[in-house]
């Protein structure tokens, strides 16, 4: 990898602003750069399934669910051979993420409320003294007040679409195994509890109303072992029949049982809900977490992989599977993946420093917690369009998750970033939809940099250098990647800003510094600008149709 292509670790980010507000707008550097994110499984089961390959294979032989007719079967040479990452994912660049639960309605601690209530004794005295004894009043009492009175799924699509975000990805089900869509193959769902509503339903319509692509992302798989109560707890309920022994909510939590008859159940249970999704919801994307990622879980996936991408031929319609890891690469590196978008989990060590050719994503919150919580922090807008540049400059995707209320609203100070974001977007998305990565990332910002933070994206013949922070005292910027560079054969570089007053191009000078632009006096927007260089020559686009970097 070239020294280009460094990790720049001191540029503003979310992961900085999620954990403090007041602390500089920098993060420490990285002993070891990381500018592929290459890796694989962990050695732990990442919260699958703690089983065993004959189990998994059991449970395969169970599905009711006949494959549809297509041209995917479930093994990893079909999916290789018809896969393609979307057209529209190359386009898209910014997504919403929506962690939206039951976990919202204690709104404490964060979106594992439910674990930690009966495993961390901080956590369940909180609980005890805010909602009485575990036995009397569990998780799954919780549900009916996760009413969504207030949701209105038209408001949500309609700022989801002023935020200048061109896909939607909700959590149709977390780790806790309440579903939020209308089902018929688990009875613990919106529309039979809590809000007596297809929140998933709904959502879909207004955000494909709004032009938006919709996707859902399902986490159940860690369901089966997420709930470890501590032996004098467990003793408790069970003796009393009650909460996580009381035999009318097993399959809720699935801890008095977990046999392998019992884990068979499970992941049966697992692919019908997600043929549900599939089938009601026509998905454009179907993301999954951490917990499918091992190996012997790779039946099961393939078989649900084969029958999502045959349903979306036959809806003539272009879509994705998204994972983590190596959950979708059988030979262990996700610089193999197959038939599946990579995920990372936050912007920082286990995310790209460098340029990732092909199709990757980045999910991160925009708040200091992926459930929405009481006193939870959120980023403004500049630490947001930051990493939103950052990450299109590394040729990746953001995918900012959000954090709404059990009511069905989204609060205030996230909505305020939102709509700023879109009005950044407004004025600068030319350098952002649709663009690639350069031959650089980005110049400033890492140890012992001096100069402005610029990120760099290309769209065709047109290079932008996405500058981070305030307007120039000076009216004037240095770019220093262009130092060398010259203009194609017969052509001159034009300048220009990108909602600039006039279209008139800028005057700029060049030496071996860098080429400096002369600014005019009054800033476009708010927290970064953007320079359009034209004449340029410009790199091919790294993009790939498996989405897999270039061997």
């Amino acid at each position: 990898m070239p020294p280009s292509l460094r990790h720049l670790p001191l540029l503003p980010t979310l992961a900085l602003l999620v954990l403090t507000v007041t602390a500089p707008a920098q993060t420490a550097p990285r002993a070891e750069p990381n500018p592929m994110a290459a890796g694989g499984n962990g050695a732990g089961l990442d919260m699958a399934p703690q089983t065993r390959p004959e189990v998994v294979a059991a449970a395969v032989a169970q599905i009711p669910t006949a494959l549809p007719p297509g041209p995917f079967a479930p093994t990893w040479e079909s999916l290789k051979a018809h896969y393609r990452v979307p057209s529209w994912f190359y386009e898209a660049k910014f997504g919403l993420f929506l962690h939206w639960g039951v976990y919202a309605v204690p709104a404490h601690h964060n979106e594992w409320y439910e674990k930690h209530m009966y495993g961390n004794a901080e956590i369940r005295n909180w609980h005890i003294r805010h909602f009485g004894p575990i036995a009397a009043f569990g998780y799954k009492d919780f549900i009916p007040r996760f009413t969504a009175e207030k949701f209105d799924p038209a408001a949500w699509a309609e700022l989801f679409r002023k935020s200048g975000a061109k896909f939607i990805v909700p959590t149709a089900q977390h780790h806790d195994n309440f579903a939020l869509w209308d089902s018929k193959v688990t009875p613990y769902n919106a529309v039979a509890m809590g809000p007596h509503r297809d929140l998933i339903g709904e959502l879909a319509r207004a955000v494909r109303a709004a032009g938006l692509k919709f996707g859902v992302s399902n986490h159940g798989i860690e369901n089966f072992q997420f709930v470890n109560p501590p032996p004098d707890l467990a003793d408790e309920l069970r003796a009393k029949k009650a909460d996580l022994y009381d035999p009318k909510w097993a399959d809720f939590y699935n801890v008095a049982d977990r046999s392998d008859a019992a884990c068979e159940r499970f992941l049966v249970n697992w692919f019908e809900r997600n043929v549900e999704l599939i089938d009601r919801y026509q998905p454009d994307m179907l993301w999954f977490d951490n917990g499918v990622d091992q190996r012997f879980l790779d039946p099961l996936k393939l078989r649900l992989a084969a029958y999502y991408y045959n349903r979306a031929t036959a809806w003539g319609k272009e879509v994705s599977i998204s994972t983590k890891k190596a959950a979708y690469a059988p030979s262990g590196t996700n610089l193999e993946t197959i038939g599946s978008i990579l995920d990372f989990e936050k912007i920082g060590s286990r995310s790209p420093s460098g340029i990732r050719p092909g199709a990757w994503q980045v999910d991160h919150p925009i708040g200091s917690t992926w459930g929405y919580t009481s006193d939870m922090h959120v980023s403004g807008p500049g630490e947001v369009i930051a990493a939103l540049a950052d990450t299109v400059s590394k040729n990746g995707t953001l995918l900012l998750n959000l954090s709404p209320k059990a009511d069905g609203t989204i609060p205030p100070e996230q909505q305020a970033t939102l709509l700023a974001v879109g009005d950044w977007l407004h004025v600068n998305g030319e350098a952002i939809y649709g663009t690639h990565a350069w031959t650089t990332f980005g110049t400033g910002g890492g140890k012992g940099e001096t100069g402005p933070v610029v990120r760099y994206s290309v769209k065709g013949e047109a290079l932008y250098a996405i500058v981070i922070g305030s307007w120039p005292a000076d009216h004037a910027v240095r770019i220093a990647a262009l130092a060398g560079v010259t203009p194609r054969a017969g052509e001159f570089i034009h300048v220009h800003l990108l909602g600039a007053a006039t279209d008139a191009a800028l005057e700029f000078s060049q030496d071996a510094a860098g080429l400096e632009v002369k600014l005019p006096a009054a800033a476009p927007c708010a927290h970064a600008f953007v320079l359009k260089f034209t004449g340029l020559q410009t790199n091919p686009s790294p993009n790939t149709a498996d989405g897999n970097p270039p061997a």
